[in-house]
């Protein structure tokens, strides 16, 4: 079985793939073991597939897995898992905006770990960093992951990075649907709820050097922002609920503070808005309640399937595993799962 599989999505990045693929090639090589890197084009429309292509030609342990139609980092990183071939599984941006040493770092992690299930490189951590990321977009993915990371009760600092290594069977066995950067946010959330165990390493984050940025700032606030809801709904309906129930404190007080001056006007409507407020915000924590109990219960459905999935991987036999419609590989093969 294959020992490392890299995943690296990739969109227009035909002016980065020859220098840092040979980049990653070397830093893999240091390990000593057998390694693929799956190259897997989101319907590029430069030279990105024609390059890649040429790579796979000239070096058997570079792979090429594309689709036409550009769908999103989540579909990329998805393709790949379905592809890959290793006992760990590392995925990692083309552009290297983290280093291709940490390749290597995050294998040794998981390897020398077993009670690890997966790993997360995080510029947030001490000994971490950044160098030349604009401060807007910095300012951006801290706040984004303080949030997130209220969401997740703290277990982790970094919830977005594309930096992260995996234990191959622990991977493919959590049912993912993203298409989009929240494919970060779905593995977490999933991976934890199954009981799986993650550690951070620290890591620098660089700023891209050729090529440009995908990053879209509003789709990508929007989905994390829906993620933390879905997350951990009392944190958004507790949060409103509280603020209902202190305006409607703030208005009883008001009401006894005319009562005691003797000018409280018994028209005014302040009684049935400050009761209004009050079962209002009542309903709204609870809400928040029931969702809490939906989030739980999907968590353990995650976790009977991962329970079934290592069933099946244990009484089935080795089959075939075919691309999904409109998926090209160079390289078919039987894959022992």
């Amino acid at each position: 079985m294959m020992e490392i599989s890299v995943i690296v999505p990739l969109f227009n990045e035909a002016d980065n793939i020859p220098a840092n693929f040979q980049k990653m090639i070397a830093a893999l090589s240091l390990t000593g073991q057998a390694f693929e890197i799956i190259a897997v084009d989101d319907g590029s429309t430069d030279e990105s597939a024609d390059r890649i292509k040429r790579l796979a030609a000239e070096d058997a342990r570079v792979r090429y897995v594309g689709y036409a139609r550009n769908a999103g980092r989540g579909k990329a990183i998805r393709t790949g898992i379905k592809a890959a071939r290793g006992r760990y599984i590392l995925t990692i941006d083309c552009d290297l905006s983290y280093s291709e040493e940490y390749l290597t770092v995050m294998y040794q992690l998981l390897r020398d770990n077993p009670p690890v299930d997966f790993v997360i490189g995080s510029p947030y951590l001490h000994d971490g960093g950044t160098e030349n990321v604009p401060f807007l977009r910095l300012l951006i993915s801290k706040l984004g992951n303080i949030i997130l990371s209220s969401a997740m009760r703290g277990r982790v600092k970094t919830s977005t990075g594309i930096l992260r290594g995996y234990k191959g069977d622990m991977v493919r066995s959590l049912d993912l649907e993203s298409d989009g950067k929240e494919i970060h946010l779905e593995i977490l959330s999933k991976a934890l709820a199954s009981g799986f165990v993650p550690i951070e390493f620290p890591a620098v984050l660089r700023s891209r050097r050729q090529g440009r940025s995908k990053f879209k700032f509003k789709t990508t606030a929007f989905s994390h922002l829906v993620f933390s809801f879905f997350e951990r709904p009392a944190l958004l309906f507790g949060l409103f609920g509280l603020m209902l129930i202190g305006a409607g404190i703030l208005i009883g007080m008001y009401i006894i503070y005319l009562w005691q001056m003797q000018t409280l006007n018994p028209n005014r409507p302040l009684m049935t808005l400050m009761v209004l407020l009050f079962v209002s915000g009542l309903q709204v924590i609870l809400f928040g309640f029931l969702g809490t109990q939906i989030v739980n219960l999907r968590k353990e459905i995650y976790k009977i399937q991962r329970n079934q999935f290592r069933l099946q991987e244990t009484i089935r036999t080795p089959e075939t595993v075919l691309p999904e419609k409109g998926i090209v590989t160079e390289r078919p093969e039987t894959i022992a799962r």
